[in-house]
């Protein structure tokens, strides 16, 4: 892919990102932020590559 297509494809994502209208939930940005978020760690769980997630094969 050209330099052209490659740098108007990433100005539509771009754009796209700006102007789209997503729901955020400031209150749990705001809490993960400040560090209060403890119950989503369990998310990680899934990646078997994670840091103490790796499984060992035989």
């Amino acid at each position: 892919m050209g330099r052209g297509r490659q740098k108007a494809k990433a100005t539509k994502v771009a754009r796209d990102l700006k102007y789209s209208s997503q729901d955020m939930d400031l209150e749990r940005l705001s809490k993960e932020l400040h560090g209060e978020v403890k119950g989503d760690q369990e998310e990680n769980d899934d990646d078997p590559f994670a840091e103490g997630n790796y499984i060992r094969r035989a």
